[in-house]
C-alpha cells in the first residue's frame, strides 16, 4: 500500500495571503526568517490580516537560514508559553522549516531531537495546533511537503525531518512575495525546483499520482525559470507554482542522492542548498541513468528537447541544466565554488559516509555505497564525468 499526501486547502495567486482574514482561531504565532517579510511589508499585511479575523498574534522572529536544533527548540518553549492554536510561518524554507519542527515539541515537550530525526518517527500532531504555511522563495516547497531540514552545528549535519504528520494544513502560494527574491536567490530555489522534480520521477517510490506533478513542473522551470531569474514577473509567478507542484511529486515520491550530497557538504562546506543541488545534479543522473536511462529520457522527450536515442536525450537534459547553471552564474564544480582541496580531501569519507546514510538516499533508483559517493564527490570537485 502506497500514500499520498497533501495539504488540505491550497490558494494560490496574487493576493490569496488575503485567506488570512478568513481563518478561525483564538491565538496564532507567526514564524519569520530574517527581516526581508518586514521590511517589504508583508509582515505588517498578515497582522492586518490576522487581526480582521479576531486571532491573537505573537511573533517568533529571526529564524536563521539552515535553522538550528537550538533555535526550534527556543521557538517550542515560546509556543508551550503562548499556547497558539495556529502556527503560522512565512518566507523561505528556513522559517517554515523551523516552525514544523517546533510544532512537534510545541506539541511533544518531552521528546528529545534524537527521538525524531530518523524518518517517520514524529507522533501525530494537531491536537493542540494546525499548521498554515506562506512561502516567499521558489524552490524548497515545504509550504506542501512532509519534510523540514534542521541543521545540528555541533556536528555539522542536516537532517531532513521526514514525517507526514508535518505536511502542513494550509498553503497559501502568493507570487507577490516571491517577486522580492534577488537574482542570486531565485536561480538557487529555482534549480532546486528542477532538481526536486527531477528526483522525484525517477525516485523509487514514483507513481501515477507524483509522475504528472513532477513532469508539468519541468516543463514550467525550462519555460519560466531564465525569466524569473531576469525579473519577469509573470515567470515568478509561473515558478511559485512549478516549485509547489514539484514539491508535491516528492513529498510523496521522495529524493534521492542529489538532496542527499547537498544535505551533507552544505553543513560542512555551507553551500546553499540550491545551489549544491544545482551543482551536483548532472553528476547524480550520470550516475543514475544505469538503473533509470528511459526515465530521464521520458523528461527530456516530455519537454522537447533534442535526442534520437535514450542517451543521446539524457545528455540534452544534462546539457540544459549546465546551461540554466551557467545562465545564472552557478559554479559547475565544487572547486569552481571555492573549496579548498585540502579541506575537501579531509572531509571526504566524512560526507560520504553522512551521504549514505542520509534518508534521501534509500529512495535513489541505483543503489550506492561509500567508495562509489566519494567518486561522484570527486567528479563533482573536479569537473571529470561519472563513468562508472
Amino acid at each position: 500500500m502506497m500514500r499520498f499526501t497533501l495539504p488540505r486547502d491550497i490558494y494560490y495567486g496574487k493576493g490569496s495571503m488575503e485567506q488570512l482574514k478568513s481563518i478561525k482561531g483564538e491565538r496564532a504565532v507567526l514564524v519569520l526568517g530574517g527581516g526581508s517579510m518586514r521590511k517589504f511589508g508583508f509582515v505588517d499585511k498578515a497582522l492586518d490580516y490576522l487581526k480582521a479575523a479576531g486571532i491573537e498574534v505573537k511573533l517568533i522572529e529571526g529564524v536563521e537560514p539552515d535553522p538550528s536544533v537550538e533555535t526550534v527548540l527556543r521557538g517550542a518553549e515560546v509556543m508551550r508559553d503562548f499556547n497558539p492554536d495556529w502556527i503560522i510561518a512565512m518566507g523561505g524554507g528556513s522559517p517554515i522549516d523551523a516552525a514544523k519542527a517546533m510544532w512537534v515539541f510545541y506539541e511533544h515537550p518531552k521528546l528529545s531531537f534524537d527521538d525524531i530525526k530518523d524518518p517517520f518517527t514524529i507522533p501525530e500532531l494537531r491536537s493542540k495546533a494546525k499548521f498554515l504555511a506562506i512561502p516567499s522563495t521558489s524552490g524548497t516547497a515545504t509550504e506542501v511537503t512532509a519534510f523540514s531540514v534542521i541543521t545540528d552545528y555541533k556536528t555539522e549535519i542536516k537532517y531532513p525531518l521526514a514525517d507526514f504528520n508535518i505536511t502542513p494544513d494550509m498553503a497559501i502560494v502568493d507570487s507577490e512575495l516571491a517577486e522580492t527574491m534577488p537574482p542570486r536567490l531565485t536561480a538557487h530555489t529555482g534549480m532546486d525546483a528542477l532538481t526536486h522534480a527531477i528526483e522525484a520521477y525517477v525516485a523509487t517510490l514514483h507513481s501515477p499520482f507524483t509522475d504528472p506533478l513532477a513532469l508539468k513542473a519541468i516543463e514550467m522551470v525550462k519555460e519560466y525559470l531564465a525569466k524569473s531569474y531576469d525579473g519577469d514577473n509573470v515567470g515568478r509567478e509561473q515558478m511559485h507554482y512549478a516549485q509547489c507542484m514539484a514539491g508535491m511529486a516528492f513529498s510523496n515520491a521522495l529524493l534521492g542522492i542529489c538532496h542527499s550530497m547537498a544535505h551533507k557538504t552544505g553543513a560542512v562546506f555551507h553551500i546553499p542548498h540550491g545551489c549544491a543541488n544545482a551543482i551536483y545534479l548532472p553528476y547524480v543522473i550520470e550516475f543514475n541513468k544505469k538503473e533509470s536511462l528511459s526515465r530521464y529520457a521520458e523528461i527530456a522527450k516530455k519537454i522537447g528537447l533534442a535526442g534520437n536515442t535514450e542517451e543521446e536525450l539524457v545528455d540534452s537534459l544534462i546539457n540544459m541544466i549546465d546551461e540554466f547553471n551557467k545562465k545564472m552564474g552557478i559554479p559547475q564544480t565544487l572547486k569552481e565554488y571555492g573549496i579548498d582541496k585540502e579541506k575537501f580531501d579531509s572531509s571526504i569519507d566524512l560526507i560520504a559516509e553522512r551521504a549514505i546514510a542520509d534518508a534521501c538516499t534509500g529512495s535513489n533508483p541505483r543503489k550506492i555505497n561509500k567508495d562509489e559517493m566519494k567518486k561522484i564527490f570527486r567528479c563533482a570537485y573536479d569537473g571529470t564525468k561519472v563513468d562508472f
